[in-house]
């Protein structure tokens, strides 16, 4: 007689990055999509711009304090392009004249951010920072724009090439800034006291203040967090949380929030836990 397969034990999470944990608050179906089936997606000339942009401002501290100047950070940014178009990014445009139309709309967001901050009146104390730190039984690892030390302490900056969100909507756009203000606190000793979200498509700068209260309320909230993500894992269940998100996620063809087989979840029996190991996310 044939042994019956043994199903494939779900992988409990090892490690979750601060933009992971944003993913499963906003919607755990597309956390799945991401962290667990790992579904790529093609690159777009939005990921293009950001991913370029921070190369470049990050390089932007590397010159002499005179010499950061727009014209300088526009150079930096071809230069960026021309080292990534051929290795993350080919065939993303069909004609050159699209690719040119995108770096001229590119340069004319990033030279934004001579408007919201002056580069050569201070010096980063890190630039894209890789921290990772065990906060309890879960290990939290990202990788953070920059910090700098201010008269009144540390803060905890994020650069953002999309368009800024209305202001009633940017505290939820904090959420991966403080559990960096958690690792930081938790590396450095000090507890930074701002956060901040440059966003040069506007430009838009959004603040908020920080303290121990707050990070020590992420910290429980990371806690709950990164059980809830278990116990998705171990029962399989991710519910998607259809929103006003969804018209730009690029997994919405597959979601079964816009399947016409999807069952309420209400009315859905959950399967009952396996043992699991684990995986990183």
């Amino acid at each position: 007689m044939q042994a019956l397969a043994t199903p494939a034990t779900p992988a409990l999470l090892e490690t979750l990055s601060p933009s992971r944990a944003a993913d499963f608050k906003v919607c755990p179906q597309l956390f799945k999509f991401k962290a667990i089936d790992k579904i790529e997606t093609p690159p777009t000339p939005s990921q293009a711009r950001g991913t370029t942009a921070h190369l470049a401002l990050q390089r932007l501290f590397d010159e002499p304090t005179a010499a950061r100047t727009p014209e300088r950070l526009a150079d930096l940014f071809r230069t960026a392009w021309t080292e990534l178009r051929s290795s993350d990014y080919v065939g993303l445009f069909a004609t050159v004249e699209d690719e040119r139309r995108w770096g001229l709309d590119s340069l004319a967001v990033l030279g934004n951010y001579f408007g919201l901050e002056d580069p050569t009146s201070f010096e980063p104390l890190h630039r894209e920072l890789d921290v990772s730190e065990d906060i309890g039984d879960m290990r939290i690892r990202g990788i953070l724009d920059r910090v700098e030390q201010t008269g009144d302490g540390l803060v905890i900056t994020d650069y953002k090439t999309g368009a800024a969100p209305p202001e009633h909507f940017a505290l939820k756009a904090f959420f991966a800034l403080k559990i960096y203000g958690v690792l930081i606190r938790r590396i450095t000793g000090d507890t930074p006291v701002g956060l901040r979200l440059l966003y040069l498509n506007g430009p838009t700068v959004y603040r908020i203040p920080i303290g121990d209260r707050q990070l020590d309320a992420m910290e429980r909230q990371l806690e709950a967090l990164w059980a809830a993500i278990n116990r998705a894992i171990a029962t399989g269940w991710f519910p998607p949380r259809p929103g006003r998100l969804c018209d730009w996620c690029p997994y919405r063809d597959r979601c079964p929030a816009f399947s016409d087989e999807t069952a309420d979840p209400t009315g859905v029996a959950l399967p009952l836990p396996v043992a699991a190991h684990r995986t990183g996310a």
